[in-house]
């Protein structure tokens, strides 16, 4: 496979798992992270890692917006509940007390 195809592959991919995402708003983040270590803010900050490498201005807000399809505060207004009990055990079993 050439690096083009690859590429554009890879692209596609991160498209159609954002493209979850955003359909998914019963997924809570925490529990993106105490299942897979990752959730849509860690995306968010790989996005904007990724531009700022390519000298593209990006901010941390704005790659959020792109992963959440809204700004971070409307989406957390909507869809974000209160952890629970185990969900909070849960996290700081898998990434210790100080969050990630």
């Amino acid at each position: 496979m050439d690096e083009k195809t690859r590429t554009e592959i890879e692209a596609q991919a991160f498209r159609d798992l954002v493209a979850h995402l955003r359909q998914r708003t019963d997924v809570q983040n925490i529990d993106l992270m105490n299942l897979a270590g990752f959730c849509r803010n860690c995306l968010s900050k790989w996005y904007a890692a990724a531009a700022e490498e390519r000298g593209v201005t990006m901010d941390y807000e704005g790659a959020r917006e792109i992963v959440y399809g809204m700004p971070y505060q409307e989406w957390k207004a909507k869809y974000q509940t209160e952890a629970t009990e185990a969900q909070q055990k849960g996290f700081a079993k898998s990434h210790g007390e100080g969050g990630h």
